[in-house]
């Protein structure tokens, strides 16, 4: 096997149903190749969070060693999501004077006005992951994308924020660690599945992007080019089978079989007359459900789920700016007439997005199925940070954190000592 060279990078998406793993390359287009992709059952994530290491860890090594079978390459190093209901976004301007009018300005006056707001005071237990700029302000002149080579005095910046719990990030790195792999970065997944799904035109017009998972439903808004909104919602896929499992008096791997194969969003497309026999467990007699039932059933909780979703693009201002409406990816996408029901609950143009917006031709179907969306997303925003002017050849790509002492530093050096206490 080949070890992990710098053209070569992989998406580790751990998951609360599934830990899926991908192995990406760029082509000469510049489109993204999928050497291989290795999935396992997620048995040690609850709602998007690590709830039980050793569970975890067992199904980030399945994820991995059947993504290094199907793509011939050594895996050591990873890009990771993060999610969880912990996550959370807020606004920050931030302010520069600079004393040296003659010069224009650079990276480095950018690189500073971001230094500081990783100084930003949170709450105990809480940590700044990612900090996005949205937009410049030079000598009160508004709405400037790209400052640099500009003349001015005094440089502000809108920043969109995004924090989470440095326990929760903790325990990813313990496991992906424990596993036997490095973490490169550190990723929102709401922000690595935009980047699978979404067009540069959408993210201009305005576009929500909805990422419905089995624990959590991840909200990216943008507009005019720029994050505008994240959230991270505490329902998903595996609500419904609750719901479900509950509903009609049957197991949880029937109910999630039942929501798969027969499932639909809206009531008023089923029959009275359809009905599924469910197997009777250990010699009981077969269970019929309607299919009407089942939909009523999984219309009630998706039409929270959506009301959660409208609450937060209200919430974010910009309900009326979004042109392009929503996108919808994840594995709840693929429930049957979700974009009807979305579309009417909200009013708002809605499609399903496939990750397929930067994939070469060539790549199996199965990647291109929007419960990959996050995978695929990993694997781009890693080639982002090897492009970005921090990264060499050759270097491991992590997060400029590390040597700002921010988010990504703090966990790795919590991270160290929490192994070396596991190792002693």
């Amino acid at each position: 096997m080949e070890g992990n060279t710098s053209d070569i990078v992989v998406g580790l998406d751990i998951g609360t149903t599934k830990i899926v793993a991908i192995v990406g390359r760029k082509n000469e287009h510049g489109k993204l190749e999928i050497l291989g992709m290795g999935k396992s059952e997620s048995i040690g994530v609850s709602r998007g969070v690590v709830s039980n290491i050793d569970k975890t860890v067992q199904s980030i090594k399945a994820a991995v060693e059947d993504a290094e079978n199907k793509s011939g390459v050594d895996i050591k190093i990873v890009n990771v999501g993060i999610a969880g209901q912990h996550i959370k976004s807020l606004q920050h301007r931030g302010i520069k004077v600079r004393h040296n009018v003659d010069d224009e300005i650079n990276q480095k006056d950018i690189n500073a006005l971001i230094d500081d707001m990783y100084k930003l005071v949170m709450l105990p237990g809480e940590e700044i992951i990612h900090v996005l700029p949205q937009e410049y302000i030079i000598d009160n002149e508004q709405g400037i994308k790209d400052p640099i080579g500009m003349a001015g005095v005094r440089l502000e910046a809108n920043f969109h924020i995004i924090t989470g719990q440095i326990a929760a990030a903790k325990n990813i790195y313990k496991c992906v660690h424990k596993a036997g792999i490095e973490v490169a970065d550190l990723i929102l997944e709401p922000l690595a599945s935009s980047e699978a799904v979404l067009s540069e035109e959408e993210k201009e017009a305005g576009v929500a992007l909805v990422d419905i998972g089995g624990g959590t439903t991840d909200i990216a808004i943008f507009q005019d080019g720029i994050i505008r909104h994240t959230a991270v919602i505490p329902f998903g896929g595996n609500s419904i089978t609750e719901d479900i499992k509950e509903g009609c008096g049957i197991i949880k791997n029937q109910a999630e079989l039942l929501k798969i194969k027969f499932g639909s969003a809206l009531a008023s497309e089923s029959q009275e007359n359809e009905i599924v026999s469910i197997p009777g467990l250990r010699g009981r007699s077969p269970k019929e459900i309607s299919l009407k039932t089942l939909a009523q059933i999984i219309q009630a909780r998706m039409e929270e789920i959506i009301e959660h979703i409208y609450y937060e693009i209200k919430n974010s201002g910009y309900e009326n700016k979004l042109i392009c409406g929503i996108v919808v990816t994840g594995g709840g996408s693929q429930l049957k007439h979700i974009s009807q029901l979305i579309e009417y609950v909200t009013g708002m143009d809605v499609r399903i997005g496939y990750p397929n917006e930067h994939l070469a031709k060539g790549n199996s179907e199965e990647v291109t199925s929007p419960l990959f969306a996050t995978g695929v997303g990993l694997v781009i925003k890693g080639f982002d940070q090897i492009n970005s002017k921090h990264a060499t050849k050759g270097e491991v790509v992590g997060h400029s954190d590390e040597k700002k002492g921010g988010f990504f530093g703090k966990i790795m050096n919590a991270g160290k000592n929490f192994f070396e206490d596991d190792e002693n």
